[in-house]
C-alpha cells in the first residue's frame, strides 16, 4: 500500500466488545442478590464465554442455583478505561446479560444479549458475531503502549497534532493519546471546558507490537513533513511569553 494513509478500517462492534473483555481486569455483576464487584476473578474462553471464580459464600452462587434456566437473571458489566489520565476516561462499557451455570465450583455465564456503549451510542452485538470475533491483537498491550507514549514521548504526541485541523486545536490545553488498535491511533484534545477525539489511521494494519512500531514511525515521518498548525504555534508563543 505504500506509506500513504489509505487504511481507514476500524474495529467492528463485535471486535471492540471482545477487546474490552480481553483487557478488562475487573467486572461488576448485577443479579437478584444485588451488585458485586470482582477483580481478577473472571476468565474468557476463545468464543467469549465468561467464567467467574467466586467465593462459596457469594450471593451469586445462591442466585445461580435458584435462577430459572434459560431466563436472563444477571448482567455482567465491563468498563473500558483509558490508561492515560484524560477527561471522561471511560471509553466504552460492555454489558452481557444472561444467566450463570455452576460448573466445577465456578460460575459459567450463558449470554443472551451483548450491548456495547461507545461515545457514538449503544449497539447490540450479534451473539454469533461476538463468539466468532477475536480481540484486537494490541488490546492487552495497549495500556503499556499508550502510557509509554504519553510519559516518554510527549514530543511525538505534539508532532502528531500536525495531522489535526487547526480549528480543532484552537483553545487546546492538552493533547494525550487516548487509544490504539491495529487500525490506528486516537488522540484526545482537551480544551478548557470541552474535549474531542481525532483518529489517525495507519496505512496498513498493525497485527503486533513490531508492526505497530513501524506504523508509528510512518505517521511521525509524515507528521514531520507537515506544517505545524497555527493554533498550536500560537499556544507555544503564549506559553513561552
Amino acid at each position: 500500500m505504500g506509506d500513504s494513509q489509505t487504511w481507514t478500517a476500524a474495529p467492528s462492534a463485535a471486535e471492540h466488545a471482545r477487546s474490552v473483555l480481553a483487557a478488562s481486569w475487573s467486572c461488576a455483576v448485577t443479579a437478584e442478590g444485588g451488585r458485586e464487584e470482582f477483580v481478577g476473578a473472571h476468565t474468557v474462553a476463545e468464543d467469549g464465554r465468561v467464567t467467574l471464580d467466586v467465593p462459596e459464600d457469594s450471593t451469586l452462587v445462591a442466585a445461580a442455583i435458584c435462577a430459572p434456566r434459560g431466563e436472563p437473571s444477571a448482567v455482567l458489566e465491563f468498563a473500558d478505561v483509558a490508561p492515560v489520565p484524560v477527561r471522561s476516561r471511560i471509553r466504552a462499557r460492555l454489558w452481557i446479560a444472561g444467566w450463570f451455570v455452576p460448573v466445577d465450583g465456578r460460575l459459567e455465564f450463558k449470554a443472551t444479549r451483548v450491548v456495547l456503549r461507545r461515545p457514538s451510542g449503544a449497539v447490540v452485538v450479534d451473539l454469533d458475531e461476538f463468539a466468532a470475533a477475536a480481540p484486537d491483537p494490541l488490546a492487552t498491550a495497549e495500556a503499556r503502549l499508550l502510557t509509554h507514549l504519553a510519559d516518554c514521548h510527549p514530543d511525538a504526541v505534539e508532532r502528531l497534532t500536525r495531522f489535526v485541523d487547526a480549528d480543532s486545536l484552537h483553545g487546546a490545553v492538552r493533547v494525550q493519546p487516548l487509544a490504539v488498535d491495529r487500525h490506528g491511533l486516537t488522540l484526545r484534545i482537551e480544551r478548557a471546558r470541552a474535549h474531542g477525539d481525532v483518529r489517525l489511521p495507519f496505512h496498513a494494519p498493525a497485527d503486533d507490537v513490531a508492526r505497530l512500531t513501524e506504523r508509528m514511525h510512518v505517521l511521525l515521518t509524515q507528521a514531520s513533513a507537515a506544517s505545524c498548525p497555527r493554533a498550536l504555534q500560537r499556544q507555544r508563543t503564549d506559553r513561552d511569553g
